[in-house]
């Protein structure tokens, strides 16, 4: 994978080219290569329009079709689309949150998310419908009836407002990462900062995972104020750098950096994040 990474290649171990990997996505006869491409183009950030218009003929696919029934090229595709900074294909992408393969509907709505679009707003808060009664899980299943919570980051990053008292029940759910999905929204929504001293307490749960989803939580919305804890969770120093910089940056926007010299807060961070080097 790594190779991939640094020189794209085909299937006779030559460079790819973005020719070659549109057509690839146009041809039906090998499913492999059609995936492959479609995750290429997306994490070399291919926004020209003949790639933009495969990736979302994907998006309505057939021919590849899981051993569960699902889309993984749709998948890919929507994967893609969030990251092409194109909000042309926001309409194609909310037409995905109703299909039936749950991992299309997640990776619709955290692409959407990224897109940062109002337009998806309706839709996605429509997939909260029934509230936390009907949030439960699917039976035979690893995850719930709907993918919560790409769906309440999203609706979080979007500055869904309106959306408030649909969020705030998931604070109860059963599962910690719905719950942690929701207070990370409230926060984003309300500015309340008592929401991100949940995610704080969060940092000294005996779950790794929920250490890691709390921490990263507080990263995405650049609380500047859980640096410290985040720095000495029980995690990967990995993650902690990836968290501490969603914080740094987040802060160095708001303070309108370069334009004004470095705050003694983003100092800090900067040693927390050398620290862990």
């Amino acid at each position: 994978m790594e190779q991939d990474l640094q020189q794209p290649i085909n299937a006779e171990g030559e460079p790819l080219t973005v020719e070659q990997a549109i057509a690839n996505l146009r041809q039906t006869a090998d499913t492999g290569l059609r995936y492959y491409a479609a995750w290429w183009l997306g994490r070399f950030r291919v926004s020209e329009p003949a790639a933009v218009k495969a990736l979302v003929i994907a998006l309505e696919d057939e021919s590849d079709r899981a051993p569960d029934g699902g889309y993984p090229l749709r998948r890919n595709a929507a994967r893609a689309l969030g990251k092409l900074g194109d909000r042309t294909v926001v309409p194609a992408l909310i037409h995905c949150l109703a299909c039936d393969d749950y991992y299309v509907r997640e990776a619709a709505a955290q692409a959407l998310e990224s897109l940062g679009d109002p337009l998806a707003i309706p839709a996605l808060r429509a997939l909260l419908r029934g509230g936390v009664t009907a949030a439960v899980a699917v039976p035979g299943k690893p995850h719930l009836v709907q993918p919560y919570n790409a769906v309440l980051e999203a609706l979080g990053t979007l500055g869904a407002t309106d959306a408030v008292e649909d969020i705030a029940p998931f604070l109860e759910h059963d599962v910690a990462q719905v719950q942690n999905a929701a207070t990370r929204a409230l926060y984003q929504l309300t500015g309340d900062a008592t929401y991100c001293d949940r995610l704080v307490e969060r940092l000294q749960e005996p779950n790794l995972q929920l250490r890691r989803s709390a921490m990263m939580d507080l990263g995405a919305i650049g609380y500047l104020p859980a640096a410290e804890a985040i720095a000495a969770t029980l995690a990967e120093n990995s993650l902690k750098l990836i968290a501490l910089q969603g914080v740094l940056e987040s802060h160095l926007r708001q303070s309108n950096f370069p334009n004004q010299v470095l705050s003694d807060e983003a100092r800090r961070v900067l040693v927390l994040m050398d620290e862990l080097l």
